[in-house]
């Protein structure tokens, strides 16, 4: 009697034993991109060869409103632990903690351990755990990957390195320090560059996960790509390749970007796009030899971005290869909007020190012995029709490339909600069947998880996944945001703050603080609960850039 209850009440809830029983759970893949530009794929509106990502994100469901920190550890912080960056210990990036908030909770510039790692909490959950790339979260013995919930993994753990590696021990950083399984290593491989070898290892870490004992069980892959971060860098075929598309500069290529995004359903023309910031004006103020250079670096910029997604391919044809790929839920992010710092003029703390005897000579650059960045003419085609590029709190600096397959919602579809990176915790865990820790993990306290699961939206059964209600904050060097509904207000640095309307002025062009006081202090207001709440403390003295 008590067994055909339980058919019956299967039954109604509309599954049978045998499915309830037999459906796998997903396997899980991350892909970050480091400083991917907003439009640099092509299913975003870019004309860089990426046809293995732009048929992910035409599979899946194309993200328009997802967010992100300013820069990047503190985005990976909040990806890991589904917190705030301030709670996890990124409330700013290990290279510039100011002396103000030095030994200052939540600022102490790695991967706090009162968080539960989306590793830790899978792999207790019963997931194997593997992670290959850029790991940012701490350097010190016990920060590594492998201390914080990842089985398998290789790791690159400072914040950028010498994409052609040049050995571990000779990298232009000084230093760059890869591990594997928590150990250091000496060297890398000869052949080494970063998207190919990151990508290798991660492909072994999954073969031997399904050869071992009990393969049966499913995975939570990271692969975590340093391109196309600074120092631009790529093999010479893959530069050849874009000779000349740059040539028309920086101004023509963001026109063409807009109307592919228009053209695409991703951008509303008739709302008005945030005009480049330029401290050194347009293209045509640039000098023949001027335009020459920036233009290459682009074409190795592209390089790198085309590399980098051939790299992709390689994990999908595994995936496919071993019949897991209908199985896995695949996100793919980049950590922050396009990089708009000039490395060359830059008096950022560790700059000068990076570039100490590089050959940037023409002929020379993207070379492993080069070192250079593309600055923010290129960024800003980028990150339009945004404000501003990575290290500000505009749209520009945290509204990122993202996309999601496999996990519910309508193939091909573009979704225009507000999202959160500290969302993927909560919507794996939720998706996996393992439980919010509630503030408890293993025996320790832990930060409570602050982001919100979109799996009720993605099914269908929530228009949205923020409220009307719900602040949002963000805050990184001083430039802060706090996002209600579709209002914001945003501060660059200067303390000043400005009110915009996101959802009838997407680009921050038109401050409405005089016109909508009201709105201005309620929205002050909920920044300083926000700033309470997670211990905001703003750089003494100011890093303001613009």
């Amino acid at each position: 009697m008590r067994s055909a209850l339980i058919v019956a009440l299967l039954l109604v809830a509309g599954a049978t034993p045998a499915a309830a029983e037999d459906k796998p759970r997903p396997n899980f893949l991350i892909i970050v991109a480091d400083d991917l530009g907003y439009s640099d794929i092509g299913a975003f509106g870019g004309e860089i060869d990426t046809p293995n990502l732009d048929a992910l994100a035409t599979e899946g469901v194309r993200f328009i409103g997802f967010h992100t920190a300013p820069t990047c550890s503190p985005t990976r912080s909040m990806l890991l632990s589904g917190t705030d960056n301030h709670r996890a210990g990124l409330g700013t990036m290990a290279e510039l903690i100011a002396p103000n908030q030095k030994g200052k909770p939540g600022h102490e510039g790695y991967l706090r351990p009162d968080t539960a790692t989306l590793a830790e909490l899978l792999g207790a959950g019963g997931y194997r755990t593997l992670f290959s790339g850029k790991w940012h979260l701490g350097v010190a013995p016990g920060q590594d990957p492998h201390d914080r919930g990842f089985q398998r993994s290789f790791a690159l753990l400072q914040g950028g390195h010498n994409h052609f590696g040049v050995g571990a021990s000779n990298d232009p950083l000084k230093g760059a320090t890869y591990t594997e399984q928590g150990r250091r290593l000496s060297q890398v491989p000869q052949d080494f560059y970063s998207s190919d070898y990151f990508t290798t290892r991660l492909i072994d870490f999954l073969g031997e996960a399904k050869a071992a004992p009990g393969g049966a069980k499913p995975f939570f892959a990271y692969l975590a790509f340093t391109a196309p971060h600074w120092p631009l860098q790529a093999p010479r075929e893959d530069i050849a390749r874009y000779k000349g598309r740059y040539d028309e500069g920086f101004e023509a290529l963001r026109g063409r970007r807009l109307k592919r995004q228009a053209e695409l359903g991703l951008y509303d023309p008739a709302r008005p796009a945030h005009a480049p910031v330029l401290k050194h004006g347009g293209w045509n103020q640039l000098s023949r030899e001027q335009r020459r250079t920036a233009a290459r670096d682009m074409e190795i910029y592209a390089a790198m971005v085309d590399r980098l997604d051939k790299n992709v391919g390689r994990v999908i044809a595994e995936l496919k290869r071993s019949g897991d790929y209908e199985n896995t839920v695949i996100l793919f992010l980049a950590d922050n909007g396009a990089e708009g710092l000039d490395i060359a003029t830059s008096e950022m703390v560790g700059i000068n020190k990076l570039d100490d005897g590089a050959d940037n000579s023409f002929d020379n650059r993207g070379a492993a012995t080069s070192y250079l960045g593309y600055g923010p003419g290129w960024a800003q085609a980028a990150t339009a029709p945004s404000w501003l590029y990575k290290a500000y709190a505009t749209e520009g600096g945290t509204r990122a490339v993202s996309f999601l397959t496999h996990a519910g919602g309508t193939p091909g579809s573009v979704d225009r909600s507000f999202l959160s990176v500290a969302d993927v915790l909560p919507t794996f865990l939720e998706l996996a069947g393992v439980p919010d820790p509630a503030g408890r993990f293993q025996g320790r306290a832990v930060q409570p998880i602050r982001g919100k699961s979109w799996v009720a939206h993605l099914r269908g059964k929530a228009p949205a996944v923020y409220g009307a209600d719900d602040a949002y904050g963000v805050e990184l060097f001083g430039s802060r945001a706090i996002r209600q509904g579709d209002w914001k207000i945003t501060d660059v640095g200067d303390g000043m703050w400005k009110l915009f309307n996101i959802a009838e002025d997407p680009g921050e062009t038109r401050d409405l603080s005089e016109e909508e006081p009201e709105r201005l202090a309620q929205l002050k207001a909920a920044w300083d609960a926000y700033a309470k709440d997670v211990g905001v403390i703003p750089p003494q003295p100011s890093v303001y850039r613009p």
